[in-house]
């Protein structure tokens, strides 16, 4: 019994070390992990970085607005503000009116999404039919 026991061990302790790179890189993956975090705050912080020197205040606030109820649409904008920055397209802070006109090329850009409400009313319990049935 025991000899099966340590057979299995072995053959999962094989696994886990081919899955995940082997038992002695184990520290070194965990390293990995923390470069590769430190490069996306510093990303992050580059980011930030330059939209806080392109935006004027109404700007980031309806970015920071836009971040909240769309993400997607957000995360596009940024990508573009940062790419006209970096080639010289943008003169100066962007202000609340270039701000939409330029959200109006990104809803251009991006697909449209229908969305519908549909409302059963027989799982509701809302039936026509009952109000007859009141007074009697």
């Amino acid at each position: 019994m025991d000899d099966d026991l340590d057979a299995i061990r072995a053959q999962r302790m094989a696994q886990l070390q081919s899955q995940y790179g082997g038992g002695g890189g184990g520290g070194n993956t965990a390293e990995k992990q923390k470069a590769q975090e430190e490069q996306m705050r510093q990303q992050e912080e580059m980011k930030h970085s330059i939209l806080s020197q392109v935006l004027d205040q109404q700007a980031r606030a309806r970015l920071n607005t836009l971040k909240i109820s769309k993400p997607e649409k957000a995360a596009v904008f940024e990508n573009m503000v940062l790419r006209m920055a970096q080639t010289g397209q943008l003169r100066g802070k962007l202000d609340d009116a270039q701000f939409v006109s330029i959200l109006e090329s990104v809803n251009a850009q991006m697909p449209q999404s229908k969305s519908t409400v549909k409302y059963d009313r027989r799982r509701a319990a809302i039936d026509s039919d009952d109000d007859d049935d009141y007074g009697c």
